[in-house]
């Protein structure tokens, strides 16, 4: 499995300088077959990162750029009536043909649009007066936004948020990688020398191999109790969802999977625990009086569950 998939970061971070850990994850949760939400400042590579990975991964790409006067039926497609026979023909919307959807600064765009993204995410097609149509396979929604310049924004609700798999920030490179950086953009894009090492088939068989890896009771456990744990801190108005514990239970498949073994143990809960939960919890009062984050409590209920078969962590 690492002769498979290590040639595919290594042609990314071509592109993708310094950032093995944030293009680690976002493989993790295309071939956990989830969604990732990147949210970060303008100007760090995340629409690079997007298009950089489709043409690595040979899925077809497709990317709507949100603002406030995109409509719902841009994106799911519409129905017009036909003259000839007297009926509705459907005009296939943005998600339909893609395998991997940039939806660009989605904050950016009214709830209503947002929300006709729910049903492709979750059930892989979209319905359009009464008719439901499958979408392509694999299909995968990376969204970004930005928290700056923040007016006329409409922030995401909770049942969106949850529906991520992952939310990812890659933050600024360090001084050697923008060096690295600078020097590879003098006169040409690295974008264009890069190399196809899968296709969408490809993809689909990672997928497959990723959910029969095992996850024995112990580690099931482990990722219950930390769900559990999360709903009963006063520091959270809102713990993880059942949700959560699933998509926990699926990176974790996918970062056994890149790690070569057909087995999950605990270590790799939490590798993927902060980015896979952080996003799916809302702060009590108590917790933003005390100046906390989503992040570091999620790092304080990783210190308190005990790892499985372990007395101390």
């Amino acid at each position: 499995m690492r002769e498979v998939i290590e040639p595919v970061k290594k042609e990314i971070n071509r592109v993708i300088i310094g950032k093995e850990d944030v293009v680690e994850k976002i493989l993790m949760a295309l071939i956990a077959d989830g969604h990732i939400l990147l949210d970060d400042v303008p100007g760090v590579g995340k629409t690079t990162l997007a298009l950089c990975i489709s043409r690595v991964l040979g899925l077809d790409y497709r990317r709507v750029q949100f603002t406030p006067d995109v409509l719902p039926s841009d994106i799911v497609g519409f129905s017009v009536y036909d003259k000839s026979n007297g009926s509705l023909q459907y005009m296939k919307g943005v998600v339909n043909d893609a395998n991997l959807l940039l939806g660009d600064e989605i904050n950016r765009t009214s709830s209503k649009t947002q929300s006709a993204l729910l049903e492709a995410m979750e059930e892989r097609q979209v319905t359009v007066d009464g008719v439901s149509h499958i979408l392509k396979k694999p299909f995968c929604v990376i969204a970004t936004q930005n928290q700056v310049g923040s007016a006329g924004t409409q922030k995401l609700p909770q049942a969106e948020m949850d529906r991520f798999l992952v939310q990812l920030t890659m933050g600024y490179p360090d001084l050697p990688s923008e060096m690295v950086m600078l020097r590879d953009r003098q006169g040409v894009n690295p974008l264009n020398d890069l190399k196809q090492l899968a296709d969408a088939e490809t993809v689909l068989q990672w997928q497959n191999e990723a959910a029969e890896v095992l996850v024995k009771d112990a580690v099931l456990s482990y990722i219950a109790q930390l769900a559990a744990a999360t709903r009963l801190n006063p520091m959270l108005q809102l713990g993880i969802s059942p949700r959560g514990s699933l998509a926990v239970a699926r990176m974790a498949k996918a970062c056994a999977w890149i790690r070569g073994r057909d087995y999950v143990t605990a270590e790799d809960v939490q590798e993927i625990f902060l980015s896979t939960c952080a996003h799916r919890v809302i702060l009590s009062s108590a917790g933003k009086t005390q100046n906390r984050t989503a992040e570091s409590i999620m790092r304080d209920t990783l210190k308190v569950i005990k790892l499985p078969g372990r007395d101390k962590q």
